[in-house]
């Protein structure tokens, strides 16, 4: 699958700790071209949000960090960059559910489900100077051909939902080009375009779920909506709206 910038420049290692930390150090460093990948077979200490670890099997996944450098995005619209990672992934597991047998959906704020069951993960660094970005890192972990989960009844992948191995390098090209195609409309200013879509992708929107909230107190709420910061904005039992941002509010349909 060819792409104008995205994955030309690759970088393989077989294992480091983190395909983002590298690519944090490769830009403080060097001067890597927009659009550079750093991809391993292992990470040691794979990074997930909320502080967690993302753990994977040896050689059996996609684990790889994208270099973008989107200076013409002001500071308070980083979340976009978010949404585009998420709809990238969406749409590669689309092409591949070319039957719509599965239930795809984005988990606030980017984590891919197949069934309600996880996927794929994104983690983005970024670097600012003033109000403008210098370079963001795109961390992504997405399982392919691991069938085993450690205990963790949540997850899934390729394999598991498709029933056959798929060729690692072949799905990392594809996420390379689904990911290019949504920077280019972010590039041309197409906001309109990636809420709209974001929003037809999400979980739960407009349905009631079971939400734990920082202090532990948990209720049921129905997503309406999600501001441009990135905050969550929910119906809550009072009837009044209210947003959360990712540190004060957990799903409770799985992690």
């Amino acid at each position: 699958m060819e792409t104008l910038f995205i994955g030309k420049s690759l970088h393989f290692l077989h294992e480091v700790e983190s395909t983002n930390t590298y690519a944090m150090n490769l830009l403080r460093n060097v001067n890597p071209i927009e659009g550079t990948v750093i991809h391993t077979d292992h990470q040691t200490k794979g990074k997930g949000q909320r502080g967690a670890v993302w753990a994977s099997k040896m050689g059996q996944n996609v684990t790889m960090s994208v270099i973008l450098k989107p200076t013409f995005l002001i500071q308070n619209r980083s979340f976009y960059l978010s949404k585009i990672a998420a709809l990238a992934l969406y749409d590669v597991l689309t092409d591949i559910d070319a039957k719509g047998q599965y239930d795809i959906k984005i988990k606030w704020p980017n984590d891919i489900l197949i069934n309600q069951k996880k996927i794929a993960g994104i983690l983005i660094e970024n670097n600012l100077s003033d109000k403008s970005f210098q370079y963001s890192v795109i961390g992504i972990g997405f399982n392919v051909n691991q069938t085993e989960f450690d205990g963790l009844l949540n997850a899934t992948s390729l394999s598991f939902a498709f029933g056959k191995n798929f060729e690692r390098l072949s799905v990392m090209m594809h996420i390379c080009a689904k990911l290019e195609k949504w920077y280019l409309k972010l590039k041309e200013g197409r906001m309109d375009l990636i809420d709209e879509t974001y929003l037809k992708c999400l979980l739960g929107l407009n349905q009631l779920l079971d939400f734990e909230d920082s202090n532990g107190y948990r209720f049921a709420a129905i997503p309406k909506s999600v501001t441009t910061q990135g905050k969550l904005i929910l119906l809550m039992p009072d009837n009044e709206e209210r947003d959360f941002d990712i540190k004060e509010l957990k799903f409770l349909l799985g992690s």
